[in-house]
């Protein structure tokens, strides 16, 4: 399909609490390099600069990103603010999230305790160049409880510093935890045409029932994760991508949005072509007999694929 004239808008919009992005946005991880944090080779400031000017000119006014998403060489945040602020784009979302600690030298540390949560709210408003962040997503690092982190969280909305809070990696009790503490706007946990999850396919409905958005990561990566994208393609799928003349992973980002409307995309790129095909898949509209060989491929690879708890 021809990807450089198809705009964000295509794929419509949801709310984030009173704030409205379109449904494909930009994941920031894969900004810093070939693979995210350490894991491949630094990319060059001009090409990701690039992609992020290019993304706001395609229409794209969701970018999500963390203060832990760096390289040796290159920070996503920094990389923000300089393509993008001074000043930013009066309809530009930029969702962060904590919870996870990184060392500088690239080596991941034990989860932020509730009173270290406001450090991390702080640095990622210095990279940015933000006097508020307009979404703060808790990332659940493996804690049974999310109440008081989450809490810590409610209180620096209270103070100005937050506007609207998310959460990450969680299950639905903890979303019942956080929404009984503050308003939730967001859940972004990993979900895709991958295998079945119960528990993923569970938040699905529940984020559709209360309103709220289902922030889907690694849609298109699956089981690669951190590392890029998937390039195990089934032939049901390869079938679907030639019908659309489309790639696989355009067809892996509709199929998850076609998932329900207030499920939204956040590929991650370094790269402006792929950046207009991941746009470009928000235009795609697959039949009801290519959505059901689709869910049947993605009921049927639970025996051949197991699932990632990588960061994002």
């Amino acid at each position: 399909m021809t990807s450089e004239t198809i705009d964000a808008a295509a794929a419509g919009s949801w709310t984030l609490g009173d704030l409205s992005v379109r449904r494909v946005g930009l994941g920031a991880m894969r900004l810093t390099g070939s693979a995210a944090f350490h894991l491949g080779t630094p990319r060059t400031r001009e090409e990701a600069i690039a992609v992020l000017r290019r993304a706001v000119e395609l229409g794209v006014n969701h970018i999500d990103t963390a203060a832990f998403y760096f390289s040796s060489l290159r920070s996503a945040n920094e990389l923000i603010n300089s393509a993008l602020g001074g000043p930013y784009p009066d309809d530009l979302v930029i969702v962060t999230k904590v919870g996870p600690h990184r060392e500088y030298s690239g080596e991941w540390g034990t989860a932020a305790r509730p009173d270290q949560l406001r450090g991390q709210v702080e640095e990622n408003l210095r990279q940015l160049g933000r006097d508020h962040l307009d979404v703060v997503n808790l990332r659940r690092m493996r804690q049974d409880s999310i109440a008081e982190h989450f809490g810590a969280l409610a209180e620096l909305r209270e103070a100005g510093l937050v506007r609207h809070l998310g959460v990450s990696a969680v299950e639905p009790r903890h979303l019942a935890e956080a929404r009984a503490i503050a308003p939730v706007v967001c859940v972004q946990n990993q979900y895709g045409l991958r295998g079945p999850d119960p528990a993923a396919e569970e938040m699905l409905r529940l984020c559709g029932e209360q309103g709220l958005a289902f922030v889907p990561f690694y849609a298109i990566a699956g089981e690669a994760g951190p590392q890029g994208a998937s390039t195990a393609h089934d032939p049901e799928l390869l079938a679907v991508a030639r019908a659309h003349d489309a790639t696989p992973a355009q067809i892996r980002l509709a199929w998850t949005l076609h998932q329900g409307p207030h499920v939204l995309a956040i590929p991650g790129t370094g790269n402006p072509d792929h950046l207009a095909e991941n746009v470009a898949a928000g235009a795609l509209r697959l039949t009801g007999e290519e959505m059901a060989r689709l869910d049947a491929l993605h009921r049927g690879e639970a025996s051949r694929q197991s699932g990632t708890n990588g960061f994002i």
